[in-house]
């Protein structure tokens, strides 16, 4: 009997045969894997790239504040108003504990304009932390220095600006040395971070960096609204001094609770966010997109499915005779069977490879045309080749198993 091959010989011989119609059956099947394949690998590489710049930030960090990052409904800000504000102190005493490597107490000011001398740059963020702000941070001082203990103890009026701001202020000079005009205020530039790029849309490099105690002077603490009230503060990031970020946590948990007073029957007054609950929450909205994305393209692939059923009834009824010749020198039901259904599965097959490799490319043509990146992985394949073959079976049964149930001399009667 006719090995696997020679059925599978025979299978391609009969869609050269019908070309066109062979085509024509797996369209639905070749734009459904295209536009699995190419989705898929768009948001493959947008998660590459939200994870490369959350690894940027800082991935270990733990967050210290009095709002979490995962949702704040309005309802809740008259009660996250009544929160202890953090304190330096809250980041100095963090950072005593056995599982810190260290705490960096940080506020910020947002859009606010910078001047230095006829030119200006809006927009940008005033940050106040201490000397470990770019370590903690992962930022890298490339012209100039890094503060030092003395400059926040000392108050000194100076500070580091990210490379966009010396980009538009200083484009034909060194920013090092000159003064900068931040609110009335004046500070002067003592190094130049390195460019650190976005993360999720956002700028990571317009921003000026200035002392802690300084900000404080420059920047009394308001109270008027309830944003100022919850948002306005201090917040603390800290580093463990190793991966277990559970036990940090609950460090840092435990010592927060005693520093406000809470007993153990009152709930937490402050919120510990971490870069992974980004990731969470960016993962969460990335998964509904791909189960509609998936949803869509499931349709397509019924679609084809059901081409493929049809084309195989008729290529059933067309090759009647044919059958019926092959039962009468002894081929079985189940040799009728497994012809027709591997040509339904290769069918499918077909339209899956096809698919797959429009999908890549498409992919990578809106990776060229457009800020996103495509990232094709090993599983995308897998998962291309699988959905037809799934498809190709499903929808073959019918048609191989009408096949096989034919009579062998109705069959040969057949005109």
């Amino acid at each position: 009997m006719t090995s696997i091959f020679g059925k599978i010989a025979l299978s391609l011989q009969t869609f050269k045969n019908h070309r066109l119609r062979s085509f024509l059956t797996t369209l639905g099947i070749i734009i459904g894997v295209t536009t699995v394949i190419a989705i898929l690998s768009l948001i493959e590489g947008l998660n590459r790239t939200v994870s490369e710049q959350v690894q940027a930030l800082g991935s270990d960090l733990i967050y210290v504040q009095k709002f979490t990052w995962i949702s704040t409904g309005h309802r809740d800000l008259d009660k996250l108003a009544e929160r202890p504000d953090l304190l330096p102190e809250d980041a100095e005493a963090i950072g005593k504990l056995a599982s810190i490597e260290i705490a960096v107490p940080t506020a910020s000011r947002q859009l606010t304009t910078l001047k230095h001398r006829d030119k200006e740059v809006s927009n940008v963020s005033i940050v106040g932390s201490d000397e470990n702000y770019s370590y903690v941070n992962n930022y890298l001082v490339e012209s100039g220095r890094d503060f030092t203990r003395d400059d926040i103890t000392h108050r000194r009026s100076s500070g580091i600006i990210g490379s966009y701001i010396a980009a538009n202020l200083f484009p034909d000079e060194s920013p090092v040395g000159k003064d900068l005009m931040v609110e009335g205020h004046r500070v002067r530039v003592i190094g130049v971070f390195k460019e650190k790029g976005q993360f999720l849309g956002n700028s990571l490099d317009d921003f000026i960096l200035i002392p802690n105690t300084v900000f404080e002077k420059f920047f009394p603490r308001s109270r008027a609204s309830i944003f100022d009230r919850v948002y306005g503060g201090y917040s603390v990031a800290v580093k463990p001094k190793s991966s277990n970020m559970e036990t940090a946590v609950d460090d840092i948990r435990e010592l927060m609770r005693r520093r406000h007073g809470l007993g153990f029957d009152r709930e937490d007054d402050f919120e510990l966010n971490t870069q992974q609950m980004l990731m969470d929450l960016y993962q969460n909205i990335t998964r509904v997109g791909f189960i509609a994305i998936v949803a869509i393209a499931a349709i397509s692939l019924v679609v084809g499915g059901i081409g493929i059923m049809n084309i195989m009834l008729v290529s059933v009824a067309e090759r009647t005779r044919e059958i019926g010749i092959r039962k009468a020198v002894g081929a079985s039901n189940q040799y009728i069977l497994s012809q027709f259904l591997i040509e339904s599965i290769i069918l499918a097959l077909i339209g899956g490879i096809i698919g797959i490799v429009l999908g890549m490319l498409l992919a990578a043509l809106i990776s060229t045309i457009s800020p996103l990146k495509a990232a094709v992985a090993f599983w995308m394949i897998l998962l291309g080749f699988g959905f037809s073959a799934a498809v190709g079976i499903f929808f073959g049964i019918y048609p191989a198993r009408r096949a096989a149930g034919l009579n062998p001399i109705e069959a040969l009667r057949y005109e």
